[in-house]
């Protein structure tokens, strides 16, 4: 059976285009056949599945890693069992070809983008009347009734009115960016090189050590997370709330909550974004917030409670709000800078020579001539983003009124010049700074449309920047995997268009999975929501100015801006041994707000995969983003059981709680 697949995959790869002998291209397959039932069914089950961690992730740290790869695992591993059960009972298929792996994975990946660009744990979730609430009844610019509830009708509509518009910004401008300027998107070259790699009779066994290993850690994941919800009984009892450095450790949030999410997080973040989560736990739960809280009654009223913007919340939030927007502004300035550097330097080449497509190998020029085979027409296009965007122009002000027409037809002009200048330096450095456009976004609204309106106003204005420039942006890593794996454009697009859709839907389900069943926005509880605080509190920024802050707030959010900006500054001027040590103050800033549990999860992850590599580190290479995946899904996995018990108020039996003794 192994060599009848070996030999499958052999013709497969024949006949979806790979080079035959004298470099000779065969003959390609449509576009069409790229996109199967059963692709579709793998990219609905991947996408619902990392729809769901995604929320979570969204709604606990804000911290989402790159799942690409890991999408791209599941889908070859997901049609290989498909096929091999169908042989087993008898049933003949046809191929998996890569081509169709990479609409797989492309698909899956569009839709649960739309769970964490949809703003379900930031600028969505910032309209809410907790939210509101929480950043102070009292403040000036957050006025009465400056809320929306959360409701799956307005949510989805809104979603397929603003996603779409993002996939057809720069499909224009695909030619240019991947093969004019040879950007290298390394995440979706990354993806590329995986799925290139499966589909060999090389990586035929590779493949199966990494199923193998995805397969025991999914399944161990799912059932000690199974195993734990037994002893998580009403209030802060279970494993999760486990004092593993002793009780007054734990009262500042330092202790292991055994959660594999954030385990195998840790194993696919670098080491550099993991330390720099325990640097800034140990700064702002370790040192500064003990040392604030104690000058309760000097710096803050006493009688305030502590979740008041006024009280210690208050420096929590703003004091992380200097650290992103710091960190923010110097790698937008960096990238404009590079982005123009490079442009120049592009364009002043090809007016000195023509462009010389002898010093590309032949597999190079082939793989140029399939991704330009397939074009997508200008006209097509920019028709569909002009009437898309009308149709948003006239929807958006119907549904959120605080937020003028005019505000949104501007937003849509300037939309894919942003996109461009994001997508270009997400093309050089990984990086997408959607979330960074969209801040300068909320600011701009906010004070544009007045203290009775700014708060929604920027929310929403921040959102639709948003969607557009990470969507605009993910389509481009995928254009490239596909570029690099053969695949038609037309085919990936599609593929996008269709997972977006399905994302639409999927993801505000998710969303009021976790709100119906869970306490969300608790500043106390397992699902804090820390970015839709943040967001709020920047539109509130906005609209008031610097008399938002707490006493002695904006000296603070002074020097950690400048903080922010000097750490970026002095890594970028050092040696690489040197750089990959200095911390990173985005992910300095998310511990500010929510505690540094999580923080010593993703350690962990970090120091199994150093662990590993030090034992060896050609296996780890591999089986790294297999194991991880494996801790990440079936964590995961768990929360839609999980989800329905708490909504049929099924209560776990028992409460494994801890405290001190006594005398």
């Amino acid at each position: 059976m192994d060599r009848e697949m070996r030999e499958i995959d052999d013709m497969d790869n024949t006949r979806a285009g790979d080079t035959g002998e004298g470099g000779e291209m065969k003959r390609m397959q449509p576009w069409r056949k790229d996109i199967t039932l059963r692709g579709l069914v793998a990219s609905v089950i991947i996408g619902i599945m990392y729809s769901v961690i995604v929320m979570k992730l969204s709604l606990t740290t804000g911290l989402i890693p790159n799942l690409n790869v890991s999408a791209a695992l599941l889908a070859f591993v997901f049609i290989r069992t498909w096929t091999k059960l169908l042989h087993k009972a008898g049933f003949t298929t046809t191929p998996f070809t890569k081509q169709e792996n990479t609409v797989i994975q492309t698909c899956a990946v569009a839709c649960y983008t739309v769970g964490y660009a949809g703003g379900f744990g930031s600028f969505l979730l910032g309209l809410n009347k907790k939210t509101y609430e929480q950043s102070g009844i009292d403040t000036p610019g957050n006025v009465p009734g400056s809320y929306i509830e959360p409701g799956i009708g307005w949510m989805t509509g809104f979603l397929f009115v603003t996603s779409f518009v993002g996939l057809l910004a720069l499909i224009p401008l695909r030619k240019i960016m991947i093969i004019d300027y040879k950007l290298t998107y390394p995440s979706g070259t990354a993806t590329a090189v995986l799925i290139n790699g499966f589909h060999t009779p090389k990586g035929d066994k590779t493949a199966r050590k990494q199923v193998l290993g995805f397969a025991k850690f999914f399944t161990g994941s799912f059932l000690w997370a199974f195993f734990q919800w037994f002893y998580t009984g009403p209030g802060t009892c279970g494993f999760t709330y486990f004092p593993t450095f002793g009780l007054k450790a734990y009262t500042n949030s330092f202790y292991f909550d055994f959660s594999m999410t954030y385990v195998g997080a840790g194993m696919i973040c670098s080491h550099l974004v993991n330390l720099s989560l325990l640097l800034g736990a140990i700064l702002s739960y370790g040192v500064m917030w003990p040392l604030i809280g104690d000058l309760k009654g000097d710096w803050f009223p006493s009688k305030l409670p502590q979740s008041s913007m006024k009280s210690l919340n208050g420096y929590k939030v703003f004091i992380s709000i200097a650290l992103i927007l710091g960190d923010g502004l110097y790698n937008f300035l960096k990238v404009a800078f590079i982005m123009s550097k490079n442009v120049y330097t592009t364009s002043k080449k090809n007016q000195q020579t023509s462009p010389d497509d002898n010093n590309k190998t032949q597999e190079d020029l082939q793989i140029d001539e399939v991704f330009m085979r397939d074009s997508i027409p200008f006209w097509v296009a920019a028709t569909g983003y002009i009437a898309l965007s009308i149709v948003s122009i006239i929807i958006i002000p119907l549904m959120f009124p605080q937020l003028k027409w005019y505000i949104v037809a501007v937003a849509y002009l300037i939309a894919p010049a942003l996109s461009f200048c994001n997508a270009y330096g997400a093309g050089l450095t990984d990086m997408n700074m959607a979330y960074n456009y969209g801040k300068v976004a909320l600011f701009v609204i906010a004070s544009m449309s007045g203290q009775e309106h700014g708060v929604v106003a920027g929310l929403i204005g921040c959102g639709l920047i948003k969607l557009i420039v990470s969507m605009a942006s993910d389509l481009m890593h995928d254009l490239k995997t596909g570029h690099l794996t053969m695949t038609s454009p037309k085919s990936m697009v599609v593929s996008e268009a269709i997972g977006t859709a399905i994302g639409c839907v999927v993801a505000p389900l998710s969303f009021f999975l976790f709100y119906k069943a869970f306490d969300v926005g608790n500043p106390d509880g397992e699902y804090k929501a820390p970015y839709a605080l943040v967001y709020r509190n920047m539109a509130i920024l906005g609209v008031e100015g610097f008399s938002a802050l707490p006493q002695h707030c904006l000296q603070l959010c002074y020097g950690f801006f400048a903080f922010a900006v000097l750490a970026n500054m002095v890594r970028d001027a050092s040696p690489k041994k040197i750089a990959n040590w200095i911390p990173l103050p985005m992910a300095m800033a998310v511990p500010f707000l929510v505690g540094a549990y999580f923080a010593i999860d993703m350690c962990v992850g970090s120091f199994v995969v150093f662990v590993w590599s030090k034992i060896n580190k050609k296996k780890a290479e591999y089986m790294v983003p297999a194991v991880a995946s494996g801790l990440i899904c079936g964590d995961g996995l768990w929360i839609l059981p999980a989800s329905i018990l708490a909504l049929a108020g099924v209560k776990p039996p028992i409460c494994m709680g801890f405290l001190p003794t006594k005398g």
